[in-house]
C-alpha cells in the first residue's frame, strides 16, 4: 500500500479511506496550528498531497470526495427545510402597510 507524506513528516496511506486522509489533515495541520491555520496552509498541504498521488489515485479520492460532499450538502439542505418546517414563523412588529 502507498503512502503520502504530509509536510509535518506524518504518513498517510493511500487505501481508498477519504475520512483518514481528511482526518490527518486535521490533525497535522488544523491542530499542529492550533486551530489557526489558514486556507493557504491547508491548501499546500491538500496540493503537496494530490502531487504525491498517481492520475488513478488523484480520480479514486475526486470521485469520493464529491461524493462525500454531495451527501454532505443534501443533508444540509434537508436539515434546513426541515427547521424551516418545525421553526414559529414569527408575526411582524413593523408598520403596518398603509
Amino acid at each position: 500500500m502507498r503512502k503520502v507524506r504530509l509536510t509535518t513528516g506524518a504518513t498517510v496511506a493511500l487505501d481508498g479511506d477519504l475520512l483518514a486522509l481528511l482526518e490527518a489533515l486535521y490533525r497535522e495541520v488544523t491542530l499542529k496550528h492550533q486551530l489557526q491555520v489558514s486556507f493557504e496552509d491547508m491548501m499546500k498541504e491538500i496540493r503537496g498531497i494530490a502531487d504525491q498521488m498517481s492520475e488513478d489515485e488523484r480520480r479514486s479520492y475526486l470521485v469520493e470526495s464529491l461524493f462525500l460532499n454531495s451527501v454532505t450538502y443534501e443533508n444540509e439542505m434537508l436539515d434546513a427545510y426541515m427547521r424551516g418546517l418545525t421553526t414559529p414563523k414569527k408575526k411582524g412588529r413593523g408598520r403596518s402597510a398603509d
